[in-house]
């Protein structure tokens, strides 16, 4: 069986998919399959690279410029090579495409899409699931019909703000109390999130997302701790144990969690068994509010009180050996390279129960 191994893409996570699909390209079973990594530029070219046996030399070999042969650089210096194709072209018998892109057109329903017409199996979340999760409006929305807690939002769109400024702050400002987390609602790792304490604040906040999407959520600011929770399967929901981010400031942006990697992870979370059953348990609820199906992360916030509110769904969270994710597994009892065979394993389950049908 072949896997395709597809990373890259348009989004501002585009290096992050480059790490993530490193690591996870590391612990393929190469015993039992043949592995194709296709490269998608930040200008959203497909590379197809050259056919793996084995893992590649370091990350940055995955990184492909355009050229008539495929070749991956073996040293630091070199260049990797790629050989241009089109996206349908990864259609192929035993096949399962392994789509490891984070953020807009990789993690929000739209190349799930595509996999759909070409009738592939792949991992992680479907269509409706990838779109909703990606959506922080959208899944807001969901979570209330579970009734799931969150903390208060304001949810606008970009012509909004254009035509009534004022009216945006009137209502955010009516609303919710200082300080506030503006968000784009189609990112993920902090891209394009800011933290606002006054009202100039909040215009340079807004202006920042809005770089990045139309919608924007305007979040309650609360003094509370970030624990995560890791979900696995298809209808047959499985929970990991529930990690913390452990804070030394107050906020955490995207240079914070990828540039300078000042980020603690506490596996498992100091928290009593009676929290972390109830986030485990509105993790799986969460889960199956956006019909998900392979793997998520849901992100929690935990006051001093124990109230829990769920912030947010990752449906493609980020996957190198140092990610929460996969860590919480390997402490569930899962190492990384069975995380990946699971997954694989996921979704040939569900494109062979689709087929069944």
């Amino acid at each position: 069986m072949k896997i395709v191994v597809v990373y890259g893409g348009k989004s501002a996570e585009h290096d992050i998919s480059i790490l993530t699909a490193f690591s996870i390209i590391k612990e393929i079973y190469f015993e039992y399959y043949d592995v194709q990594p296709v490269f998608i530029t930040k200008e959203g070219t497909w590379l197809k690279g050259e056919p793996l046996t084995g893992p590649v030399a370091f990350a940055d070999a995955l990184k492909l410029e355009e050229a008539p042969e495929a070749h991956f650089a073996t040293k630091e210096g070199e260049q990797s090579t790629g050989v241009m194709i089109n996206p349908c072209s990864i259609k192929d018998e035993d096949t399962v495409v392994f789509p490891i892109l984070h953020g807009p057109n990789g993690e929000d329903g739209t190349i799930q899409g595509m996999f759909e017409i070409l009738d592939m199996p792949y991992v992680g979340c479907g269509v409706l699931a990838s779109a909703a999760g990606m959506d922080k409006i959208a899944s807001k929305q969901l979570f209330q019909q579970v009734g799931l807690p969150q903390v208060p939002y304001v949810p606008f769109i970009k012509t909004e703000w254009n035509e009534d400024p004022e009216a945006i702050y009137n209502r955010i400002e009516g609303t919710l109390l200082y300080p506030v987390f503006v968000k784009p609602a189609n990112m993920g790792s902090s891209v394009g999130i800011s933290k606002a304490d006054n009202r100039d604040e909040l215009m340079a906040a807004i202006e920042e997302a809005l770089k990045y999407d139309r919608r924007i959520v305007v979040e309650q600011g609360i003094d509370a701790r970030e624990i995560e929770c890791g979900v696995l399967g298809n209808d047959d929901v499985n929970t990991s144990v529930v990690g913390e981010v452990v804070k030394e400031v107050g906020f955490y942006d995207y240079n914070e969690k990828y540039v300078n990697n000042t980020v603690t992870l506490q596996i498992p979370a100091e928290i009593p068994e009676e929290v972390s059953h109830k986030v485990r348990e509105y993790a799986a609820t969460a889960f199956k509010a956006i019909d998900g199906a392979g793997l998520t992360r849901c992100d929690f916030f935990l006051t001093e009180s124990n109230e829990i509110y769920i912030n947010e769904v990752n449906t493609m969270p980020g996957f190198t050996e140092f990610s929460m994710y996969p860590l919480l597994w390997a402490e569930t009892g899962i190492n990384y390279k069975n995380l990946v065979e699971e997954l694989i394993q996921l979704a040939l389950k569900r494109y062979n129960e689709k087929h069944e049908r």
